[in-house]
């Protein structure tokens, strides 16, 4: 059996920035043991499996360590993938059954707008560990399905952060996102990182899950609908927002292929 794999960049227009997923379209579905060791060799935040249903594509997503309900870069990447490789129509919108539901992508120009599910959070008084493995001054710390979700004074804050990841990794919680303010001079409205060692990764480059976050968050702060969001890791990657208070979040992003590949075995 052959499988061809392809990685994307996903979150930007330029190779080498983004979020980095590979993209399997199965022929047949395949066992979730299977998928985690393709998942375990390509050792990318996340690769993402789609295989073709009667009224649309099921779509799984797992880290080198677990599947995750939701992965934003990912689906990002398996629309781009269906679109280039003609297994959709540029008009075609891609319908993913997962396990957070129906998820639909629509390209739009360069860019791919995705209809996510939004993610409110709680205020929480913070464990001490978590300060100590950020080492900043925690300005609010909030939670979510997602983990824990802290506001810091500054985008430079975030920027120079140097996290403990084995203390980070004590938390019980699968990840945790660190959000400010932008700069007064910046074209974005907000700036954030996402850490999930106990994902399997210590830092996500770029997580659309996380702004299914932070948009109503930025909503209560900012009183307004609509963001464009910086996420500042080291490849850093740029996400268009669109949030009216309800039940669905709208991301928009755009994505580049960098590598194909045949998996053998």
């Amino acid at each position: 059996m052959k499988q061809t794999i392809i990685q994307v960049d996903a979150f930007t227009s330029t190779p080498f920035r983004g979020n980095p997923a590979a993209v399997c379209v199965l022929e047949t579905p395949q066992e979730a043991t299977w998928m985690q060791l393709v998942a375990r060799e390509m050792n990318l935040s996340e690769t993402a499996f789609v295989t073709k249903q009667e009224d649309g594509f099921n779509l799984r997503w797992f880290t080198p360590t677990t599947e995750v309900p939701l992965c934003g870069h990912a689906t990002l990447a398996s629309a781009h993938v269906l679109w280039t490789k003609g297994h959709l129509a540029p008009e075609q919108p891609a319908h993913f059954y997962t396990l957070s539901g129906l998820l639909v992508a629509r390209k739009q120009g360069e860019w791919i707008k995705l209809d996510f599910p939004a993610n409110i959070s709680d205020i929480v008084t913070p464990p001490p560990e978590l300060a100590q493995a950020l080492a900043v001054n925690l300005k609010a710390t909030y939670q979510n399905t997602l983990g824990y979700l802290v506001e810091v004074e500054s985008s430079d804050i975030i920027e120079n952060l140097q996290p403990n990841f084995g203390l980070l990794k004590t938390l019980s919680v699968p990840g945790v996102i660190i959000t400010s303010i932008a700069a007064a001079n910046s074209e974005y409205d907000f700036v954030s990182r996402f850490l999930a060692p106990n994902l399997g990764i210590d830092e996500d480059p770029v997580t659309g899950a996380a702004h299914c976050c932070l948009a109503p968050f930025w909503r209560n702060q900012l009183h307004k609908d609509s963001f464009l969001a910086y996420q500042a890791s080291t490849r850093g990657g740029v996400v268009r927002i669109n949030y009216d208070g309800g039940e669905r979040v709208y991301l928009e992003g755009q994505a580049v292929t960098v590598m194909e590949g045949i998996l053998t075995f």
